[in-house]
């Protein structure tokens, strides 16, 4: 029997097309189809084989897809491979290279999306300076795994009002990325977590969707590419490293893969429980190279005072250092670091967390003289505490991963 490739929906009429791509594959698109054409080309009689719907929905599934929910349409694409067991010794291999000490964290992710589409995810952040790293590789290898439900954007196009192309899709991908604006970080940070999304096309009203979209965000600028606090739960960031000896046709080899990849996703028991709104706790998908982008992203004033602070703690050999305020604003100002009191107070307050004395008491100030020579000297105030080990965690480069 023939397929119809047309269906209506409300009022309207589409035809599904297959949209050629460069690498030889398609992508199933409906657009938009005039009756009179369908008249012209078939006959009139072809209408009433036109399966009607009421509306679109989209639903996600992989394992049990229905093209019809209570008579809408389901616009969420199909995948065209089914699991066949067979030899995945390729895609555990690369899976490893990817998510190196996470590796089974990577697997339990892919798994996630593989079988509960819907579940909320963290923000995967794949970076690395060098070239070959096989970042490139990985979007591509799940664009062909999750066919037309991945796509890729550009920082401008997410920038953009406009999010029609992407808001149905469970992965969106950005290349290159470099956020250097908040706003665009504390975009996507809501709409990691989100069910809920505005809908947007050129020359149409908004309307509201629901959301399962999940960001994979690859960088070349390891150490400023998202601004993000030391607070932030949402990020996976991991530092790919270089691919030892390229291999020409890796990637037709890791597809050849995908059925039986899929076969063993379906089957594998996951190794992770779901213990927060993004499954993995923050301790789970803590990495050095996201402390590192932690870091860079501490502002002068900070990066400043944490410095003289470890220099007083080294060159006194001790473990905690008092301060107030007043004493941190004294030493910045030796370094010509331009700050004020109020700054200083939400910093060490806010930023660090630190509780200050409740009454006037005393302590050991540190004073930097002309020279840059330090001394204790006794002081009374309602001093902070900082210890060495919150400073060696948050901005010591050298600590070792967690």
């Amino acid at each position: 029997m023939e397929k119809i490739p047309y269906v209506r929906v409300g009022t309207s009429y589409y035809k599904l097309v297959k949209a050629p791509t460069i690498a030889g594959h398609f992508n199933e698109i409906l657009v938009h189809w005039n009756m009179e054409t369908i008249k012209q080309d078939h006959g009139k009689d072809h209408l009433s084989k036109i399966p009607k719907y009421d509306g679109f929905t989209c639903i996600p599934s992989h394992i049990n897809f229905k093209q019809e929910y209570l008579g809408f349409y389901n616009i969420y694409s199909p995948l065209g491979k089914g699991p066949k067991e067979g030899d995945i010794s390729l895609s555990l291999k690369f899976v490893k290279h990817i998510f190196g000490k996470h590796y089974e964290l990577g697997l339990d992710y892919l798994q996630l999306l593989y079988l509960k589409p819907i579940q909320v995810l963290p923000i995967l952040c794949l970076v690395s300076k060098e070239r070959s790293t096989g970042k490139s590789t990985f979007l591509k290898w799940l664009k062909e795994i999750f066919e037309n439900n991945l796509t890729y954007l550009t920082n401008d196009s997410f920038s953009s009002q406009f999010n029609a192309d992407w808001a149905n899709k469970l992965l969106i991908c950005i290349d290159a990325v470099l956020f250097n604006k908040e706003e665009l970080t504390e975009r996507i940070k809501y709409l990691s977590t989100t069910n809920i999304n505005k809908l947007e096309a050129k020359g149409k009203d908004k309307r509201e969707v629901e959301f399962f979209g999940k960001f994979i965000l690859c960088s070349n600028n390891e150490d400023n590419f998202i601004k993000i606090d030391a607070n932030e739960t949402r990020f996976w960031v991991i530092k790919i490293p270089t691919v030892d000896k390229e291999q020409t046709n890796f990637l037709e080899n890791l597809i050849k893969e995908i059925p039986a990849f899929m076969h063993f996703l379906s089957n594998r028991k996951l190794s992770s429980r779901h213990l927060t709104r993004m499954w993995f706790t923050a301790h789970q998908i803590k990495t050095q190279a996201l402390v590192k982008l932690v870091q860079n992203n501490r502002n002068r004033v900070e990066k400043e005072l944490a410095s003289i602070l470890m220099s007083v703690l080294e060159k006194f050999d001790i473990e905690t250092v008092d301060l107030c305020p007043m004493d941190a604003l004294l030493a910045l100002n030796k370094t010509r670091v331009k700050t004020d009191l109020t700054q200083l107070r939400k910093l060490l307050k806010t930023d660090w967390k630190l509780n200050n004395q409740e009454n006037s008491n005393k302590y050991q100030k540190f004073v930097i003289w002309t020279d840059g020579d330090m001394t204790l000297v006794d002081a009374k105030g309602r001093y902070f505490t900082v210890e060495k080990d919150f400073l060696t965690k948050n901005f010591d480069e050298t600590m070792t991963e967690s």
